[in-house]
């Protein structure tokens, strides 16, 4: 079984995916790690992120700053360079083909890293307020103390980046389920995806 999870940032795909994977006892990858493994490294050992990506290896996946502000926002930038995504498409697949299967997470598992139809697909989102309310307690769990317009400004713009990128750009794949979680907690969101996830397994 082979289950991918698309949507926007602070949708809860992160939380859901992991919860899936635990569920069904296979897995887990977040291919968005990968991205900020490749821009912490060009950040660190000033690369160009072409050359970053091709000398990735999953113990990059360690960094200590993988989860910082601007790691993520150069994250944004990395990940539309075509030739960065081409470098780490293929460890995104083997990983998902592995006996048994996985859970990935992502921006296009579903369209470019998993598009084979018996993989069960689903687009998370949620109003861009929910994600943004959802980020900015985040951040302030964290110990940081962001500015709510801020946050909103950020999360919208890196949409935009996504969503228009030539590269793999973010949308549902045309046999994803959608799955809004602007409404849902991680239980009531979990529950709704395995309804989704068992409803395709029966198809």
């Amino acid at each position: 079984m082979i289950i991918a999870l698309d949507g926007p940032a602070a949708a809860g795909k992160g939380t859901l995916a992991k919860a899936l994977a635990a569920h069904f006892g296979v897995p887990h990858l977040d291919t968005g790690s990968l991205y900020r493994a490749v821009a912490s490294k060009a950040l660190r050992e000033k690369l160009a992120p072409e050359i970053a990506a091709a000398q990735f290896a999953a113990s990059d996946l360690a960094a200590p700053d993988l989860r910082s502000e601007a790691v993520g926002k150069h994250a944004s930038v990395v990940s539309a360079i075509p030739a960065v995504r081409a470098s780490l498409l293929e460890f995104q697949r083997n990983f998902a083909r592995q006996p048994g299967g996985a859970v990935l997470d992502g921006r296009d598992v579903g369209t470019v890293v998993c598009p084979w139809p018996e993989v069960a697909k689903i687009f998370v989102t949620a109003s861009a307020q929910a994600r943004a309310t959802r980020r900015f307690k985040e951040l302030l769990a964290r110990g940081e103390t962001p500015i709510y317009e801020r946050v909103f400004a950020d999360l919208t713009e890196r949409d935009r980046r996504d969503s228009e990128r030539a590269a793999a750009p973010m949308k549902p794949a045309d046999d994803a389920e959608l799955l809004d979680t602007s409404d849902l907690d991680a239980a009531a969101a979990f529950q709704a995806a395995l309804a989704l996830i068992a409803a395709k397994t029966r198809g």
